[in-house]
């Protein structure tokens, strides 16, 4: 595995692409859920296991999502139509970049909120 500092700007532009995908407030919450509730999940599901996200929102989110390969879309033949989500094998090869920001966000909470002078 190649190691970039933060001074290198060649490596930049990589960021740049990830940060592209999975950027925003929605994109990782939605690979989140998916990826813990370890099945398929239906658009009204996933909305409400969100909270607080709008059905436009995460349908321009999903399909982003789907165009960088890191969900796939089932659409099932019944009436009403069922259409059910789900993470890619690509998607799951973010499950170590979405620990170690829950693992950074978790030190940086505690480093923000704790009183000052306690250890």
């Amino acid at each position: 595995m190649e190691t970039i500092t933060c001074a290198n700007t060649n490596k930049g532009l990589a960021i740049r692409d990830a940060l592209d995908i999975i950027g925003g407030k929605w994109k990782l919450p939605i690979l989140h859920v998916l990826i813990l509730n370890e099945r398929p999940m239906r658009f009204k599901e996933l909305q409400r296991t969100l909270g607080g996200i709008t059905a436009r929102m995460l349908s321009k989110e999903l399909k982003e999502l789907e165009i960088n390969q890191m969900v796939s879309r089932q659409v099932y033949d019944t009436s009403p139509i069922t259409v059910e989500y789900s993470v890619t094998d690509y998607g799951h090869s973010l499950c170590p970049v979405i620990q170690a920001l829950y693992e950074w966000g978790t030190e940086h909470r505690r480093r923000i909120f704790e009183p000052v002078g306690v250890e």
